[in-house]
């Protein structure tokens, strides 16, 4: 497996290859080898370093970004070879160049092609540079995962790829999330980032993409003892979003929190009313995923895959209404009637994505490609 993203990303694609790996280490099945250009953080490489039958792999020799870079994408394919790896799973959308020349049979997993779908929220040369890998995956690769139907229609649609050659393989969240939190852990998150008594909770890079102006608009038509709280990797958007809340009188009931660590975030979902996705367009979105699991109910927007995650008890309004999302929102907050009968109803749909039942997916995607070659 392509590990960069497993032992540098705390949440996101690391958060994909970190779960995926534990579910097939548990399979008992193969040896894993994780190849990553370098060791990254500790914190995020115990994860999976320890983990039966996981061996990780540096390169023999790759010095500086370039040199790293050019081993990923190129180099690494004659370690494969020495190594004797039957295999490859590039977990990022990305495979190295000469693989299937070199014979091994190739995975890779596509989370989303929102650059080619909505190039308006990126730079012009990122999406010519995205589009390049996604055309030359498509030459290496002798399976597609698609993370959601969603995807995959895009995946046909912009790729012109056969629907034979891609498999629909839901995310799945880390165990953690389904895990209760011990009551004294949540009374010193809460007063550690002074969290309001009731609020909504998002979670994810705070970006254009992402349209949490929505949900802080959606205040305006709620009980004004609510709040929102955001958590996410902060960008020239977040600056925006700080001054419509100060000119519309929000500020105070808007929160906005940076670098929180993977141990704390179980908290922010045991104490939040509500769990908001108000993306425009996901090639999943794992954090409702992580909410459901955590007992919390979910209003998202239409328009991509969020209702695949959030599945039919989960509430659904369109990216710009506003008043829509308020009333969604207040029907889930804590004492609202039918709020645990959606939570229950929702947890029971992910089982779903249970990591065991997506490891074994995996694994038999990686047999039918073995067998092939």
């Amino acid at each position: 497996m392509d590990a960069k993203r497993i032992v540098r990303n705390g949440t996101g694609l690391g958060s994909y290859g970190r779960t995926l790996v534990a579910g097939l280490s548990g399979l008992d099945q193969f040896s894993l080898r994780l190849y990553a250009p370098d060791l990254g953080h500790e914190w995020l490489r115990s994860q999976v370093q320890g983990l039966p039958g996981v061996e990780l792999c540096l390169p023999h020799r790759a010095a500086g970004a370039i040199g790293k870079a050019l081993w990923r994408s190129h180099g690494v394919v004659k370690q494969l070879q020495a190594d004797g790896v039957q295999v490859f799973h590039g977990l990022t959308g990305e495979l190295p160049i000469g693989i299937r020349k070199a014979g091994i049979a190739s995975v890779v997993t596509i989370h989303d092609l929102i650059f080619m779908r909505h190039p308006e929220f990126y730079n012009w040369a990122d999406t010519k540079i995205y589009a390049w890998k996604f055309r030359r995956t498509l030459m290496e690769a002798d399976r597609i995962v698609a993370i959601s139907e969603c995807t995959k229609r895009d995946i046909v649609e912009l790729g012109g790829v056969d629907p034979s050659y891609i498999k629909v393989v839901y995310q799945s969240c880390a165990p953690r999330f389904d895990k209760p939190v011990d009551s004294s852990v949540c009374q010193e998150v809460a007063r550690r980032y002074g969290l309001p008594r009731r609020f909504m909770l998002c979670v994810g890079t705070i970006e254009q993409r992402k349209n949490l102006l929505l949900a802080l608009r959606a205040l305006r038509w709620m009980p004004a003892d609510v709040a929102l709280v955001a958590i996410g990797r902060p960008t020239p958007y977040t600056a925006q979003l700080q001054t419509y809340a100060e000119r519309e009188g929000l500020a105070q009931r808007l929160l906005m929190l940076h670098g929180i660590g993977d141990d704390e975030l179980p908290a922010f979902y045991a104490l939040a009313d509500v769990f908001v996705y108000p993306s425009r367009y996901e090639g999943f979105g794992i954090p409702i995923i992580e909410a459901i699991s955590s007992g919390l109910p979910v209003v998202a927007c239409t328009g991509s895959c969020l209702e695949e995650a959030g599945g039919p008890h989960s509430l659904y309004t369109g990216p710009d209404d506003d008043r829509a999302f308020a009333a969604a929102a207040c029907q889930l907050l804590r004492g609202a009637e039918g709020r645990q009968e959606r939570i229950d109803r929702s947890r029971d749909y992910i089982g779903r994505f249970q990591g065991t039942s997506v490891a074994a997916q995996m694994a038999d995607i990686y047999q039918e490609v073995r067998g092939e070659r």
